[in-house]
């Protein structure tokens, strides 16, 4: 982490788990725990469903409300979708774009993580962009090509001056709930190498001020060893963030 030049950000990503009733309980259990986050940003990226309750609850804290998704339209005839100003009326700050799941189940391409990334920032929302390799990409010494791909087709029309807003989450496919987890060595490769094609698009100085997270299996007994990691500014918490201890332990390692 680098805190003089750059926000530390912890995002738990709840994914589809959590009831409303379920919601309430985990954060009753996690409100004590958290409530010295001083030095970092802490977000909880919660079911479209679990928004307006956890807008409530988290009303007087320092964790911030975050989506998983969003249309890459600004409205219509998109049954079932929401759009990003939806997100923005309810309050959400972070929304979480090109997830390795949506991109795998779902056929989310690059060119259309990137036309949500350009809405999100016209309407206000600060994007988590993750970008990631298979288990072959790596066998193969793809990962750095294959990132470089997925970071530089996000940003495309990306103007400096909204780059700052854009967070990047960098989530080794093989290591998403799989248990494994990229060493510490390898995900400080890729996120430093995420930072040498931004300063190649965009100056050293709008560079090193972008937020760059690891996801991929992030836990309470190896976050602080990821955390040191000069390019390595926060997590993208899958599992542990749905267990209070869990969760709160990697915001202290954060805070360290």
């Amino acid at each position: 982490m680098n805190r003089r030049y750059r926000k530390t950000i912890i995002a738990g990503n709840w994914k589809m788990n959590m009831t409303a009733t379920e919601a309430r309980g985990l954060f009753d259990e996690l409100k004590p725990m958290i409530s010295k986050a001083k030095w970092c940003e802490v977000v909880l990226c919660v079911p479209f469903v679990d928004i307006p309750l956890m807008r409530r609850l988290l009303k007087d804290s320092r964790v911030t409300v975050g989506a998983q998704n969003m249309h890459h339209e600004p409205s219509g005839a998109y049954t079932g979708e929401v759009s990003a100003a939806m997100l923005k009326d309810l309050g959400v700050k972070y929304v979480i774009l090109g997830h390795s799941e949506r991109r795998a189940y779902c056929g989310e391409t690059d060119s259309l993580v990137n036309k949500k990334v350009l809405l999100a920032l016209q309407t206000g929302l600060r994007p988590i962009v993750c970008v990631g390799e298979s288990l072959e990409q790596r066998e193969k010494n793809l990962t750095l090509d294959y990132v470089a791909l997925q970071v530089k087709s996000a940003l495309a029309g990306v103007p400096v001056e909204k780059l700052r807003q854009i967070v990047f989450a960098y989530e080794p496919i093989w290591a998403i709930g799989t248990g494994r987890t990229a060493t510490a060595e390898q995900a400080a490769e890729v996120n430093t190498a995420i930072r040498t094609i931004i300063r190649k698009m965009y100056g050293a100085r709008a560079a090193r001020s972008i937020t760059i997270q690891y996801g991929g299996s992030m836990n309470a007994k190896n976050a602080e060893e990821l955390l040191a990691q000069f390019d390595v500014d926060g997590g993208l918490i899958g599992g542990a963030a749905l267990k209070a201890s869990e969760f709160a332990a990697i915001i202290q390692a954060a805070n360290q």
